[in-house]
């Protein structure tokens, strides 16, 4: 079987029409990165919590006494969100490498990413009924979305080495990443009209319900675009799902096990993940936690954060070619330490941005939309040169788990830090461990010499 010993599998012809629809799915899903998980539902869900602890919406978080008791804990409503983060990426470890071991064996892969994406977006959507205390039912259907969403990607990433060519890979992959961009942008540029237009100023609870349905929008936008990728994608089945017999999850199950004994293999490989691991936890941990921060700590209005994240949104596009000029100069590995440098940059001056200024805090997000799209795009790259030809989904279901807002040591630590201190200022501080022990731990890696391991050949640049 290829996934067994690595063999590269054939690639069927896949046309333009094929893989627009690969596309589209990329610019489905982005909707809940931006508008739900950078923009929305930080505040939304901390708010809820504040009802539960018996607070008035207009009492700031740190000066709310009371606590909410998820399974019998008693914490403040400040931490709830950062922990139920953290909760969702924990069980991902458990779903996402497993889900990539089913996508490149199970023939039905198309079957496969509706379910998963269809249980995301309907969950997204059930923050409809999330209202008064319900701070439970948000977390539960935050967990759900998050979870399957993860899921989903994974299936979604196993399409391209059947979609393209090795040397048309970056191509095929930058116009998904692109149009991700731009749909995540497009729907959030929709709700920012909406905040404008609806807001009543001094009028709490009418601000909480416009963020309940423009989270409710984005399951919306994730379904409906979905329905494009399912009617022109095929399944293309290959020789690991003609090979596999009986029960395909259990299969998947074999697999993974014959995966983690033969990652071992490859030690360079796994070090250069766990590096990645690390400081993407960091990076993930800032954008999922940067409206939260605006909202509480700064004191911004939800449309200076909308704008903000817009602002984000569209430089990472040009963000990422800039930096990706700049590895074809300098090599991939360099340009992302630059990067990292950069973040420990952002992540210093956000503790010192002034509360109730809008400027200084949109100017650190042109700041992040310029080494955003960066770093994320040639970590993914990097990364693709290290893993042995023929098991791309298996190796990016374990990349998957600290990628599209998912991380959970980033969160854990700012929700310690802030429940310690009651001060979000510290907490975000904090997430600069995250850039040095991953940048330290990137520049050791011998690159050459693991992208020969893995059995590729090393570009003239690293």
């Amino acid at each position: 079987m290829a996934a067994a010993t690595g063999t590269p599998t054939d690639v069927p012809a896949a046309g333009r029409r094929e893989r627009t629809g690969w596309y589209f799915y990329d610019f489905a899903n982005s909707a809940f990165a931006t508008t739900v998980l950078t923009v929305f539902l930080g505040p939304f869900l901390t708010s809820i919590a504040k009802v539960a602890a018996g607070c008035r919406l207009s009492t700031d978080v740190d000066d709310c006494t009371g606590r909410v008791h998820p399974l019998g804990l008693s914490i403040p409503p400040g931490s709830f969100y950062p922990y139920v983060v953290s909760l969702s990426v924990f069980l991902t470890v458990f779903v996402l490498p497993v889900m990539g071991a089913v996508a490149d064996r199970t023939p039905r892969k198309k079957l496969l990413l509706a379910v998963t994406a269809f249980i995301a977006a309907a969950a997204t959507m059930g923050f409809a009924f999330v209202t008064g205390d319900r701070y439970l039912l948000g977390g539960a259907l935050f967990l759900v979305a998050n979870i399957s969403g993860g899921a989903s990607i994974v299936v979604y990433n196993s399409f391209l080495p059947q979609l393209a060519a090795p040397d048309e890979r970056d191509k095929v992959s930058s116009r998904g990443w692109a149009l991700g961009y731009l749909g995540g942008g497009l729907l959030l540029a929709f709700n920012l009209v909406a905040v404008t237009v609806l807001k009543v100023e001094g009028d709490d609870q009418r601000t909480l319900d416009i963020a309940r349905w423009c989270i409710v929008s984005a399951g919306v936008w994730w379904a409906l675009f979905t329905l494009v990728p399912l009617a022109w994608l095929r399944n293309h089945p290959g020789k690991e799902s003609t090979a596999a017999r009986g029960n395909v999850l259990l299969d998947g199950f074999r697999q993974l096990g014959h995966t983690i004994k033969g990652i071992r293999a490859y030690p360079l490989t796994l070090f250069f993940l766990g590096a990645y691991l690390i400081y993407n936890d960091g990076i993930q941990t800032v954008i999922a936690l940067a409206s939260q921060y605006g909202t509480e700590e700064l004191k911004l209005g939800q449309s200076t954060l909308i704008v903000t994240i817009l602002l984000v949104q569209f430089l990472a596009f040009g963000g990422a070619l800039l930096l990706g000029y700049l590895a074809t100069r300098i090599g991939a590995r360099k340009t992302i330490l630059l990067s990292l440098a950069l973040w420990l940059a952002v992540v210093i001056a956000a503790y010192w941005l002034p509360a109730g200024e809008p400027l200084p805090f949109m100017l650190l997000g042109v700041a992040i939309g310029l080494i955003l799209g960066g770093s994320q795009a040639l970590s993914r790259s990097l990364f693709s040169q290290l893993i042995p030809a023929g098991r791309e989904g298996e190796y990016y279901g374990f990349y998957e788990i600290s990628d599209r807002g998912t991380s959970w040591l980033g969160p854990l630590l700012f929700g310690v830090v802030f429940q310690i201190t009651n001060s979000y200022r510290f907490g975000i501080v904090s997430l600069i461990v995250f850039f040095l022990v991953g940048g330290v731990l990137l520049a050791l890696v011998p690159i050459r010499r693991a992208i020969t391991a893995a059995g590729n050949t090393p570009p003239r640049l690293l």
